[in-house]
């Protein structure tokens, strides 16, 4: 896979792509990442990549010619994908969907925005990574190469690693403990000691969805509430909503 990144601000990018698994992975051509700066396309000494809006107003908005200008020079994969508050917003399917292309690219916005003719003649889409407001798109395009580089085979050591954890099946995540398993006179329930990992399993399977219930009831919502065997599974072990 191939991620390339538009920005005013690569260091930013690539900062954090030099630590932890995303490095690892990029050292091992599990993808590659190619951060673009968009002054280096700027037509003033001043390198300057942004104007005042026409009609006024607060603040600054991109121009356009630098932004085309880098795109049509690099010819990145598509779809370019601009973030910005009005686009699909990222989640763990839209994060699958783009772990399983050959590559896409971000467009990093900054200030009010980017000149809406990059919008309308440019890229392929939008994404937002939430619904407030931030600096810039690089943050942004950090957490959607995260999402996404962290599901290519090969990146987690684990190759299960991703099945159980939270919005896999629409849940949230049960919780986890490790040594010791007595701190400070909390114990770690005990049903994670026995050995029985049928057991365990239906225990994991219950605090997944009681937890979904108490802390996040638009997630089971959104996958048809519980089926009989789920409410079934929850009044053995003591659950109800």
């Amino acid at each position: 896979m191939r991620i390339d990144v538009f920005s005013i601000f690569p260091q930013a990018v690539e900062g954090f792509c030099e630590v932890g698994l995303i490095a690892k992975a990029r050292e091992n051509d599990l993808f590659e990442l190619r951060v673009h700066d968009l002054r280096s396309f700027a037509d003033d000494p001043r390198r300057a990549v942004d104007d005042s809006p026409f009609g006024g107003g607060a603040g600054m908005v991109l121009s356009p010619s630098p932004i085309f200008d880098c795109v049509e020079s690099v010819k990145p994969p598509r779809p370019l994908l601009l973030l910005s508050p009005g686009g699909r917003k990222l989640d763990q399917g839209f994060a699958g969907e783009l772990s399983q292309k050959d590559g896409f690219s971000l467009l990093c916005g900054r200030y009010e925005g980017v000149d809406q003719r990059v919008v309308d003649h440019l890229i392929d889409g939008e994404l937002s990574v939430g619904d407030y407001v931030l600096f810039g798109g690089e943050v942004g395009a950090l957490v959607t190469i995260e999402a996404v580089v962290r599901l290519i085979p090969g990146v987690l050591g684990n190759v299960v690693s991703t099945d159980d954890e939270s919005f896999s099946d629409g849940l949230l995540e049960y919780p986890q403990y490790t040594r010791p398993a007595d701190f400070r006179g909390w114990r770690v329930p005990d049903i994670l000691l026995n050995g029985n990992h049928k057991e365990i399993s239906k225990w994991r399977k219950a605090q997944a969805l009681w937890r979904t219930i108490f802390c996040r009831p638009d997630l089971l919502e959104a996958r048809g509430g519980l089926n009989e065997e789920e409410t079934k599974l929850l009044a053995e072990y003591g659950y109800c909503r």
